[in-house]
């Protein structure tokens, strides 16, 4: 890639934002700064016009509490993009929530964002496109076993082997780590919300009682 002066200057004064884009939660660190955002990965929205009225936290709040117009809604599933203009809606709050965290006024930020190791390449676009509209200057993609053991510290450079497993709200990732790459890898779309699912329907089925996440 060709140096671009204009491209560098401006990355001397933007954020470098990580992004956790999971099915349940979304959280967003900022070098420097870590965690500034921990929310739940819901909007609400018009159904009519699909324009989000409450996004995060404030949207979660609203499940089974809306009026007839209006629904709350998770746009990922299984750790990938069901709804394209619902999830870009939710980065761009999202990125600028972080943004806020700048005393004074700085340039479009450059984003990492973490995937499924199992996403396809059009799911992969999917975020990359979402990013980008979302307001990034530049977006990357990383697989989500790889940044996990890497905030974990994990010795993935050395020659023995490491393993992470990271249960997410929609996918369970496992990988193992030697000489600073994957030996294997397995993306499973089976986590939390199933986990929730069981244990809401056994307890209907064993005490009659209707419980709720």
């Amino acid at each position: 890639m060709a140096f671009n002066p204009l491209n560098w200057l401006l990355g001397l004064f933007s954020l470098d934002i990580g992004i956790d884009l999971g099915t349940a939660n979304t959280l967003v660190m900022v070098r420097g700064k870590g965690i500034v955002i921990n929310e739940p990965s819901w909007v609400a929205i018009e159904k009519k016009s699909k324009r989000p009225l409450a996004i995060g936290a404030e949207a979660k709040e609203m499940v089974g509490r809306t009026p007839a117009n209006v629904v709350a809604l998770r746009p990922l599933k299984d750790g990938v993009i069901s709804e394209f203009d619902i999830t870009e809606a939710m980065l761009e709050y999202f990125i600028g929530k972080a943004h806020e965290q700048s005393i004074v006024p700085v340039p479009r930020p450059r984003v990492v964002v973490g995937i499924p190791s199992g996403a396809t390449e059009v799911e992969k676009r999917a975020v990359y496109d979402a990013t980008m509209a979302a307001g990034a200057r530049e977006a990357y993609l990383i697989e989500e076993p790889t940044a996990g053991a890497l905030g974990a510290g994990l010795p993935v450079g050395e020659v023995r082997g490491s393993m992470i497993v990271d249960i997410g709200g929609g996918t369970t990732e496992l990988a193992v780590f030697s000489m600073g790459g994957i030996v294997v890898s397995r993306s499973l779309r089976v986590a939390g919300d199933e986990m929730d699912q069981d244990i809401v329907a056994y307890i209907r089925n064993k005490y009659n009682l209707l419980t709720g996440e």
